[in-house]
């Protein structure tokens, strides 16, 4: 078992095209605070301190790309594109190509309910993965691996100027159309508190115009309002 999560470890280098300095901090990153409850003894640490530096580093190459690759952008472009590419789908999309997935250490109740494959638990792995090369090393070097990751898609979103940030696309349409605001409500919560269920309604002038489930509410909210965008552009 050890040695195949050491081969485990040394493939995901390898797809990083970075080899770490300090084995524990990739190891800390690949770790869900999951396990570390359930071999508190072995494992004290986790991988969410570094999923939080590694959130700044990726935000901070992210808008650095942008700037310097296209200066038609304005803030607001870039804000928009900024969001969409360090969002949950697009992170857990480059995480399952690096098939981070298999490397994760999670605790039994994780690991039964899919936990590998969940949206929110492979992108925030990622962002760790992102704070532990630049702990192991600097920024330029982590930014040199980010756009290893994800510089394709930032290229590709660039010349689409497609964000695929429904909610913002709501938002500016329903303004126009209405004068006003969409509003989110929760209309249901199932599941367990590690592995809950959010169903969302998305509201324009008392109407609902949309909805959505999702691992997470945010996720949920995203769904509603581009089901709301359908039904808005199939009415006008």
């Amino acid at each position: 078992m050890l040695v195949s999560f050491s081969r485990s470890l040394k493939k995901l280098e390898s797809a990083l095209d970075y080899t770490f300095r300090d084995p524990s901090l990739l190891i800390e990153a690949v770790t869900h605070s999951s396990f570390s409850n359930e071999h508190p003894d072995k494992t004290p640490t986790y991988n969410e301190r570094l999923e939080f530096l590694g959130d700044a580093v990726l935000g901070l190459s992210v808008v650095e790309e942008l700037f310097r690759v296209e200066e038609t952008l304005s803030e607001s472009d870039m804000a928009k594109l900024k969001s969409f590419l360090v969002s949950r789908p697009v992170l857990s999309g480059a995480a399952r190509r690096l098939e981070l997935g298999m490397v994760l250490r999670l605790g039994k109740g994780e690991e039964a309910s899919g936990g590998r494959d969940k949206e929110n638990i492979l992108a925030d792995a990622l962002e760790a993965v992102v704070g532990a090369v630049f702990i192991d090393s600097d920024y330029y070097v982590a930014r040199e691996v980010i756009l290893h990751i994800i510089g394709k898609t930032i290229e590709n979103t660039i010349k689409t100027r497609k964000s695929h940030d429904y909610k913002t696309e709501l938002q500016e349409l329903t303004q126009d159309i209405y004068g006003s605001l969409p509003e989110y409500r929760v209309v249901k919560e199932e599941g367990e508190e590690h592995n809950k269920t959010f169903t969302v309604e998305v509201l324009t002038g008392g109407e609902c115009m949309g909805s959505g489930k999702g691992r997470s509410k945010k996720e949920a909210q995203m769904k509603a309002a581009k089901e709301a965008l359908k039904r808005l552009t199939i009415d006008d």
